[in-house]
């Protein structure tokens, strides 16, 4: 039975809900690739992704505090860097959040597929589909109760695994416990190129922020939630890498993309590697509840801003009020993964992402250099750590394939050609963006 109110969130809620759409498990899913890069020290790797990342959390913390709308990065670009960047912005960062939703549900139809073969992977993604759907429509209250057990679940699932890597390497001879933080093949280029793709764990973070009018203390708790997101991910991404680090001290697997399950089965036997693979899925469906549920925000917002037809994408339905229009098109989207590449489509999502977090620092500068004669502004918080934030992100972004650009550049322009009509040759203000300098 749906809601009978929409559900309001606290902090818990919110930095669970940032936790699950980052997913808990996933350095453990990508750690063979990022040792394997490296040279053996993937937790100096994620440690460093940990604090380049931090940088743009920050400028969003800042911008969520002054702003506590669900616009999230469209909007501040809206109200500080001017109508045509606002509308850019959001047009990137809506191709983001169009994508990760089929990625996630691909990713998990692929390993429940790898556990229980006898179901094919379009058999699983029409499942998974269907089911977080379900949930999402709902409501909030139900998405928010069943996110929390699915994310405790897999954390605790993540630190099992911990316990057993720990026993494991009790027996073994003694370890050398900075061999796996820097060692004689250890390298600057391979430690950046090994964060850089450490970096992508933590797409999500920003997400929290489109729930800004669904949280009980939007001004206090979105900014808490986006530095504690990335502040435990971090530490938790760190850990696990450290310790299987130590299982497997070097860089050198027979497959680094399944790295992680022959290490389970190393320090837990084949019982336990099955057990494993199953937290991964566990923690799969709370990060495919997230992503759904953030990336209808968003639509919903933008409809009620009148960029999207308001008439289908501003409607909130039942009594739980939930966008269901949005939902349905999303899970509709997802139906693509069926013949998608995951590789292809990750990467236009690390487009569009790294272009919105590029841009929120640059509107932090650009909050600084407006208000700075009317208010007492750190030049370090304000200025550099943005600066340094923006670098990161255009550093990311030129990592990207040549075809991603390009096709992420096709995407800004189907979008300019969208605004035009919009707003009749340009004649016309931009909808929902004619109050920018209210």
């Amino acid at each position: 039975m749906p809601d009978a109110t929409p559900a309001k969130l606290s902090l818990t809620s919110l930095t669970v809900f940032g936790l699950a759409y980052m997913c808990p498990s996933l350095a453990m899913v990508i750690f063979g690739v990022i040792s394997e890069r490296s040279d053996g020290i993937a937790p100096s790797a994620f440690l460093l992704a940990t604090g380049a990342m931090l940088l743009s959390a920050l400028s969003y913390a800042k911008l969520s505090r002054l702003f506590p709308v669900s616009g999230s990065a469209y909007y501040y670009a809206k109200r500080l860097l001017g109508p045509g960047c606002g509308f850019v912005v959001g047009w990137g960062v809506l191709l983001a959040y169009l994508f990760m939703p089929m990625v996630a549900w691909l990713l998990q139809s692929v390993f429940l597929n790898a556990q229980f073969p006898q179901v094919p992977t379009w058999g699983w993604l029409l499942i998974n589909i269907g089911l977080t759907t379900a949930v999402t429509v709902s409501g909030m209250a139900l998405t928010d109760r069943l996110n929390k057990v699915l994310t405790v679940l897999s954390v605790a699932l993540v630190l099992l695994f911990l316990g057993y890597c720990l026993r494991y390497l009790a027996g073994q001879p003694q370890v050398g416990f900075t061999h796996a933080v820097w060692n004689e093949h250890s390298t600057l280029t391979g430690l950046t190129a090994a964060a850089a793709i450490a970096a992508y764990s933590f797409l999500g973070f920003d997400a929290v922020t489109t729930l800004a009018e669904e949280a009980e203390q939007p001004k206090r708790d979105i900014p808490r939630a986006v530095l504690l997101v990335i502040s435990l991910g971090g530490l938790l991404f760190t850990a696990v890498a450290y310790l299987m680090q130590l299982s497997h001290p070097g860089g050198q697997f027979a497959d680094p993309e399944t790295a992680t399950y022959a290490l389970s089965i190393e320090v837990g036997g084949q019982f336990f590697a099955d057990f494993v693979n199953l937290g991964g899925i566990v923690a799969g469906f709370a990060s495919c509840l997230a992503v759904q549920v953030s990336a209808s925000r968003l639509l919903y917002f933008m409809g009620r801003e009148g960029v999207l037809p308001p008439r289908y994408f501003a409607k909130l339905q039942g009594r739980a009020r939930t966008p269901v229009f949005n939902l349905l098109l999303i899970a509709g989207l997802g139906l693509i993964g069926i013949g998608a590449d995951v590789s292809s489509a990750a990467s236009l999502i690390n487009f569009g992402a790294f272009l919105a977090f590029a841009a929120v620092n640059v509107c932090v500068i650009a909050y600084y250099r407006r208000e700075r004669r009317r208010q007492r502004l750190s030049g370090v918080g304000f200025v550099v750590f943005p600066l340094l934030a923006i670098g990161v992100n255009l550093y990311l972004l030129s990592l990207l394939s040549t075809v991603v650009i390009l096709a992420g550049v096709a995407w800004l322009v189907c979008g300019g050609l969208y605004l035009m009509w919009l707003t009749a040759g340009f004649s016309k203000p931009t909808p929902g963006l004619m109050e920018v300098e209210s």
